[in-house]
């Protein structure tokens, strides 16, 4: 089974053979630089578009999903236009994730 890079919400999950286990989810911890954002209609649906124009990597669309556990349940069917989120800064995930 090929491993999880460092940037997949699998990464700490255990894996039996070919199976992966009960996701570890990935913290993103709470920082007072967060900002405040409220999704555009662009991103409506869209978390890989924002983290690729944010972070320059749509593979983080999770993150934002990680940082709002009370806002956004389903990372993608949650995140709509109006929806108020935190957004972390690029050096909160590259510390957070180990990048």
């Amino acid at each position: 089974m090929a491993e999880y890079s460092s940037t997949s919400p699998y990464f700490k999950t255990e894996k039996f053979g070919q199976y992966l286990d009960v996701m570890t989810p990935r913290r993103i911890p709470r920082n007072r630089d967060d900002k405040i954002y409220e999704i555009q209609q662009v991103y409506n649906n869209r978390p890989d578009l924002l983290a690729y124009d944010l972070y320059g990597d749509a593979s983080l669309w999770w993150v934002f999903a990680a940082r709002n556990p009370n806002t956004i349940t389903d990372p993608v069917w949650d995140f709509i236009t109006g929806v108020k989120i935190f957004l972390p800064k690029q050096s909160a995930i590259t510390e957070s994730l180990g990048l």
